[in-house]
């Protein structure tokens, strides 16, 4: 029986990308209505990312979105994430406030560790993303939520997270908000995105299919969200003792992730990775911890397939 969790993204060409604006938290009054499925979603765009090039740690200035930044960029050896020490509150069943609560300390967290490994290695210009954790419906840059496969996403246009509080437990396939491990990858999944994308690789993966034919388009699609589950782990990792990351934690979190691979939810879609890949690149951030075993530009294919 095919999983109820599946994996979707928008992929949209706006004339010019909007600036950037302060960060901000949005929230709806509670009550919104679920989308049908769980999915890490993003919106690629392939215009330039208008961002201030990074700055390498040997003083040379990279180009947002090239080759380089991409298969050999500093943050690959800038080895594994600070731990900030981030302890996460408890989920109540049914209760949007609480989610709240987990979700805005969650990406404080990530906004801290993030920051650090930036600047440890040396790449300029990373900024937090802005949040929206929605409880009504809405729109962004990248389309309405909620969706059909859309309860969590980052919108590169605004460098924004969004978040269905109660639709990322809805369309979680029945998984229980005791198991927070599962929602907190979920997070630091779409987190990853906005890494990629202030650090110019995002932008990389996007020239790639917009150049490339069906197949090519879908590969690039895997490297980019294999990737985001690799940084991911690595957060994960970093963070284990003070999540806490239980063993009981990290076996709903990998099932989790297997259950969400294209071969399970989404057969005739193959832009997210198999099951075996796509829980298999989590567990190799969480394992390995440094993010040099997150390259997953140079790996081959059949490593993304």
């Amino acid at each position: 029986m095919p999983s109820p969790r599946s994996q979707n993204y928008g992929y949209h060409r706006p004339a010019r990308r909007p600036r950037r604006t302060a960060s901000a938290v949005v929230i709806g009054a509670l009550g919104g209505v679920a989308a049908l499925f769980v999915v890490a979603v993003v919106g690629f765009w392939v215009a330039g990312s208008g961002r201030e090039p990074g700055a390498g740690t040997n003083g040379s200035r990279l180009r947002a979105g090239s080759q380089t930044q991409a298969l050999s960029g500093p943050l690959y050896s800038s080895g594994t994430l600070p731990r900030v020490e981030c302890r996460l509150p408890k989920i109540a069943e049914h209760d949007d406030r609480s989610m709240l609560k987990f979700l805005q300390t969650l990406s404080n967290c990530l906004d801290d560790a993030w920051n650090r490994q930036f600047a440890k290695a040396g790449v300029k210009g990373f900024t937090a993303p802005q949040r929206v954790f929605w409880s009504m419906p809405g729109s962004s840059p990248c389309g309405s939520y909620p969706a059909p496969g859309a309860s969590a996403f980052y919108c590169p246009v605004n460098d924004t997270m969004y978040v269905g509080l109660s639709n990322v437990v809805d369309t979680a396939g029945g998984e229980p908000v005791s198991h927070y491990g599962v929602y907190a990858r979920v997070i630091a999944h779409e987190y990853g995105h906005h890494v990629q994308e202030d650090a110019g690789i995002l932008e990389y993966g996007h020239r790639l299919m917009a150049s490339g034919d069906t197949d090519a388009r879908a590969e690039a699609s895997r490297r980019i969200e294999l990737q985001a589950q690799c940084f991911a782990g690595a957060f994960l990792s970093a963070e284990r003792r003070t999540l806490p990351m239980t063993q009981a934690q990290y076996r709903a979190m990998v099932a989790d992730n297997r259950a969400r691979g294209d071969d399970e939810s989404r057969p005739d879609l193959r832009d997210h990775g198999s099951g075996r890949h796509y829980a298999g690149w989590v567990v190799k951030g969480y394992r390995d911890g440094a993010l040099s075993a997150c390259d997953t530009w140079t790996v081959p294919a059949s490593d993304v397939s």
